[in-house]
């Protein structure tokens, strides 16, 4: 739901205004930071019973209410609150004769943003609207900052980001999010665990960045007079626990890659990586595809479909307001929205030869080097890599431009859910390549409407052939890069035994994105990196 713009702020003196009420609130002998106050109820619990219109010779129940003023209407003898929680938001009726003098006086000191309790009888006004007509008011907490004047007010993408606190209460799709994610990630561990996984946590200080290809943040620890950096990934930890002998396992962690920003990137975020010993490519698919369809059951009726209606609010003007209904009923089973396209999630997932794409997409043989580079220069796809020290281009090996070609033309075809399996081997380096044919690897990659979810491979387990491949990667790279070093003791585990084994990684952020129907990952982590202010 997009919000309304910002509207006009309050007057810059309300800080002062605020600040006095507060010492008024004190001289009252009332704590203006509140108490305990038990035995609330969630308010959208409370707009779940049936209420009875007010005054009609049936009482309604008795309800007790926590939550934040977010409006305020002045009636002369009765005010009428807006009053939301983390659940909802209801009307709440106060009159003076029935909350009394002191809570008469607090509710005249009371500002949007301030946080009140209130008892009384639930029921609707004569036009319809759900309200709690308060019977007692107990003051719980005074704002010092103004808040917006307009319950959908926060507008500004920059003061949502910056100010997520007010995001949450004023943009209701954030706060759906912030529940989504926890739901998705609940589901994620319990399907996990429910399959004999272990979850183990491994470091996030590493003397070596190992298991992508990416730049990492550098740290310097004082006591041992080491350099050592934030991860990069999770994966080779995690394989040395299938030496040890865990061998289903798996980490949800931050990891840290120092690039870039964009609506698909932030330089933190959360992975989950796992690994099945004695596993391989197609289990893995197997278990990729129960592990999402699972996600999507569990948050289904919480996606949305909107519709704008026209309503008469408590004085009897037309306003507007969006109604969502659950995308499964207007979508299908499984199906979710994404922007103005829909995703179907029923199994079996599509599942298609990354050289068949690319024949079909391109328009060549990926194996076809002469073609390969014609379509490059027809694509307008770089062959050539810039070199900063020779200030030349370095042209670009052939499975390299294979890749750039298959992201820049076949991506965005690959509507899916689609798995996409054989990679050309010489682009996975921690992969064990196909017994029939050793120049594709044994790996793939989820993708829904041409962005990558989920990437898994049959591991290598092969001490002397990934200590090659590792040396190769590393030839020619400068000590700034991010695989400048080889992981020795990663080696020397696989020397040890490695059980041949299946992994994955998804991207949980933005797996949220996709079940959310979210279109930025800023808005699937709750506090995303920002420039600092004035910068």
């Amino acid at each position: 739901m997009s919000a309304d713009p910002t509207p006009p702020a309050e007057p810059l003196d309300q800080a002062a205004v605020r600040l006095d009420k507060l010492k008024q609130i004190e001289a009252l002998g009332v704590d203006p930071w509140g108490q305990r106050f038990d035995g609330h109820q969630a308010i959208a619990d409370v707009r779940a019973m049936t209420p009875e219109t007010f005054d009609t010779g049936t009482t309604g129940p008795t309800v007790r209410i926590a939550g934040r003023v977010v409006g305020k209407r002045d009636k002369g003898k009765i005010f009428f609150l807006d009053v939301w929680d983390q659940t909802g938001k209801v009307q709440v009726m106060l009159g003076a004769k029935q909350i009394g003098e002191l809570g008469w006086k607090l509710l005249n000191l009371t500002d949007l943003g301030d946080l009140i309790g209130v008892e009384g009888e639930f029921g609707k006004t004569k036009l319809g609207e759900p309200t709690v007509r308060a019977a007692t008011f107990t003051y719980l907490t005074k704002s010092l900052e103004p808040h917006p004047t307009s319950y959908y007010g926060l507008g500004d993408q920059e003061t949502r980001l910056r100010k997520r606190y007010l995001d949450l209460i004023y943009t209701p799709d954030t706060l759906r999010r912030a529940h989504q994610r926890v739901k998705i990630l609940r589901t994620i561990r319990h399907h996990l665990d429910s399959q004999g996984y272990l979850e183990v946590e491994t470091p996030v200080l590493q003397a070596v960045a190992s298991g992508a290809a990416a730049r990492p943040f550098d740290t310097h620890h004082n006591a041992l007079d080491i350099p050592l950096v934030l991860r990069i990934a999770l994966e080779l930890p995690l394989k040395r626990l299938l030496v040890g002998g865990i061998e289903k396992v798996y980490e949800l962690g931050r990891v840290f890659r120092n690039e870039g920003i964009s609506h698909k990137h932030n330089p933190e975020f959360t992975m989950l990586e796992l690994y099945c010993a004695y596993g391989d490519l197609f289990s893995i698919m197997e278990l990729t595809e129960s592990l999402i369809v699972a996600c999507v059951d569990a948050i289904g009726p919480s996606s949305f479909v909107e519709r704008t209606e026209k309503y008469k609010d408590d004085k009897g003007e037309e306003q507007e307001r969006t109604i969502r209904t659950p995308s499964f009923e207007v979508l299908g089973p499984r199906t979710i929205p994404w922007g103005d396209k829909s995703v179907a999630f029923a199994p079996p997932f599509q599942r298609a030869k990354y050289g068949d794409l690319f024949r079909q997409h391109v328009g060549c043989d990926m194996r076809d080097r002469a073609a390969v580079k014609a379509k490059a220069a027809e694509f307008e796809v770089p062959d050539k890599l810039f070199d900063e020290k020779s200030k030349t281009g370095i042209e670009k090996e052939h499975d390299v431009l294979v890749n750039d070609l298959f992201s820049e033309v076949v991506e965005p075809h690959l509507v899916g859910p689609v798995f996409v399996y054989d990679y050309p081997a010489a682009i996975c380096p921690l992969t064990k390549r196909k017994p029939s044919e050793p120049t594709i690897a044994e790996r793939f990659e989820l993708y829904v409407h041409g962005m990558e979810l989920a990437n898994a491979y049959t591991e290598l387990n092969d001490p002397i052939t990934q200590e090659a491949t590792f040396r190769k990667q590393l030839a020619g790279q400068s000590e700034e890069d991010s695989m400048a070093k080889l992981d020795d003791d990663f080696i020397r585990a696989l020397r040890h035994g490695m059980p041949p084994a299946g992994g994955l990684g998804i991207g949980i952020d933005r797996l949220i994105m996709l079940l959310t129907n979210t279109p930025t990952i800023r808005d699937v982590i709750l506090f995303p990196l920002l420039r600092p202010e004035g910068k």
